[in-house]
């Protein structure tokens, strides 16, 4: 049973120990929406919604989500009991489009209070199965093929199970070609275009062909199947489906056309662990690999992503960084670390998400903070 008596929202601003650039554009500073959520017989727990500054990966951003956040999701949970944190899923859909970002924070942090409630850790809370996960780095677009070849051999001396470098018109053949001739056939490469192309350019991305990438990540327009599946016909890569993938149903259909052969499950993007767990499934009974990607968390949402890599079926390294990967210091203890075999432990000793929120620093970084309860929508 779950009876959510309280919300305290709250903006930290972390800055990133280096500039962050895909095609999109350039992060260096991530505004952080952070939630902690209380239910009444005390049990708390923190969650993340991981909407960035501006509408460029998805329309939301931490502004809509903070209106959306007091307007609409908040008063669907505080103060209603649920069976169980499926459905708090089934409550924010029903007439109810969009703002899947905002709603997953609250979704998600449903499966928190539950897996603390419960006394058992979130991953075995939501039915994963592994102890430690393979994790993978993302490489942003850099200056030169040399500036990426170097961060490339980094990236691999660590012990990374996957290299994803992001590419952008001007920015891709060559960088790819530079990469993989420097780290050598075995080692898994991959490359994302956050939706950079468009179908007139799949002769010139038909070239990546040549350097046996285990995937090539969202090449066409944000919500586009159909051309995706044509283009999937002229390509031996396979293709990865990242943001046209936001519900079962799109999963279902990009299966049926042909779209893609790979999916990467955001729990943010797609509204949840609930919508995560059956495009997981769903993946799973058609043979489809998915992995769990990021959105530059902080340790936080961090801990949901790592709960949610431990289902079966999420077969290919992650996006999941250490904490040392972005951040100077984290806003966790203990913050997440990664063995040197790429692989990072995931929390089975306690109950919850697996970490503590450092409260000390989340106090010295918050910009804004907000408490929504059952009897009074807000308390600034």
């Amino acid at each position: 049973m779950l009876l959510v008596d309280r919300i305290i929202l709250r903006e930290v601003r972390l800055p990133l120990k280096e500039p962050f650039r895909i095609s999109s554009g350039v992060v260096t500073e991530r505004r952080i929406f952070l939630l902690e959520l209380h239910d009444a017989n005390g049990a708390t727990t923190w969650s993340e919604c991981v909407a960035g500054e501006q509408p460029n990966y998805t329309a939301e951003t931490i502004d809509t989500a903070w209106f959306a956040m007091q307007q609409w999701i908040a008063p669907r949970v505080l103060g209603v009991r649920f069976e169980r944190p499926d459905d708090v899923h089934v409550a924010l859909d029903r007439d109810f489009r969009g703002h899947p970002m905002a709603k997953a924070a609250v979704e998600m942090g449903c499966w928190g209070l539950a897996a603390t409630s419960d006394g058992v850790p979130l991953a075995t809370r939501i039915g994963g199965t592994r102890d430690r996960v393979a994790t993978g780095i993302s490489l942003g677009i850099q200056a030169t093929p040399a500036a990426l070849v170097e961060r490339a051999h980094a990236a691999l001396a660590q012990g990374y199970r996957k290299i994803k470098v992001k590419i952008a018109p001007g920015a891709d053949v060559a960088f790819v070609r530079a990469v993989r001739d420097a780290l050598g056939a075995d080692v898994h490469l991959m490359a994302d275009a956050n939706s950079a192309y468009r179908l007139h350019d799949a002769d010139h991305l038909a070239e990546l062909d040549a350097f046996n990438l285990i995937m090539i990540e969202q090449p066409l327009g944000v919500d586009d199947l159909r051309q995706h599946a044509e283009l999937q016909r002229r390509l031996r890569t396979p293709i990865c489906l990242d943001e046209s993938i936001t519900s079962v149903d799109r999963a279902l259909d990009m299966i049926a056309l042909g779209s893609g052969r790979i999916v990467n499950i955001k729990p943010g993007r797609v509204g949840g662990y609930a919508a995560s767990r059956a495009i997981h499934d769903v993946c799973q009974q058609h043979k489809i690999p998915v992995w769990c990607g990021g959105m530059l968390e902080s340790g936080v949402g961090r801990a949901y992503n790592v709960a949610l890599a431990s289902l079966p079926n999420f077969t290919l390294p992650g996006d999941l960084s250490p904490s040392a990967r972005y951040w100077a210091r984290d806003l966790v203890t203990p913050e997440w670390t990664m063995d040197a075999e790429g692989m990072v432990p995931v929390p089975r000793s306690a109950p919850g998400i697996g970490v503590t929120v450092d409260m000390n620093r989340v106090d010295d970084l918050t910009a804004r903070t907000t408490t929504l309860t059952a009897a009074a929508r807000a308390i600034a």
